[in-house]
């Protein structure tokens, strides 16, 4: 067990950011794309996790940021949020990146850029990957969201090997 509390600020981003890939590969386990999401308080307690949720519905809007912004605005104080960290497997879409905007969450770190999770899926007709980095959908709001990312890309890269060549 890791005593998160002993951590500095890097290496607690990229503990829970490989929690986010663990969530991702368990994704993958259920059927689902391979991304996964946690929210953690600013005392690193992990308040929610989401992975993908694509099936069996083939919900495309089912992103496991919008799935874990969505469960935190119902269950979470809008204070919590402001203080809390998303950390993904890979950088949030447009779609995500308003959810989380819209949920309020101050922070975000992510494994894969989108531009790389392109090169990765190429044209699947599952995951038309947008060219509109999370940073860009953020700055065009009224409020700040601290981006980090892209963190640990050949990490995060890897519980991609595979699956979008099906």
């Amino acid at each position: 067990m890791v005593d998160v509390a002993a951590l500095n600020q890097l290496e607690r981003d990229l503990h829970f950011l490989r929690r986010s890939f663990d969530v991702a590969r368990r994704a993958v386990t259920h059927g689902n794309h391979p991304f996964g999401a946690l929210l953690v308080d600013r005392n690193g307690v992990v308040l929610i996790e989401a992975e993908n949720g694509y099936m069996p519905s083939r919900d495309a809007t089912a992103h496991a940021e919008r799935l874990l912004a969505t469960q935190a605005c119902r269950t979470l104080a809008p204070d919590i949020l402001r203080s809390a960290t998303l950390y993904s497997s890979a950088e949030p879409c447009a779609m995500c990146a308003g959810a989380i905007y819209w949920a309020g969450i101050g922070r975000l770190v992510y494994g894969l850029s989108e531009h790389r999770l392109r090169d990765l899926t190429g044209n699947h007709p599952e995951n038309p990957t947008l060219n509109l980095p999370c940073r860009d959908v953020f700055a065009s709001g009224q409020r700040a969201t601290e981006v980090i990312g892209p963190l640990l890309e050949e990490e995060a890269a890897a519980v991609h090997a595979g699956v979008w060549d099906k």
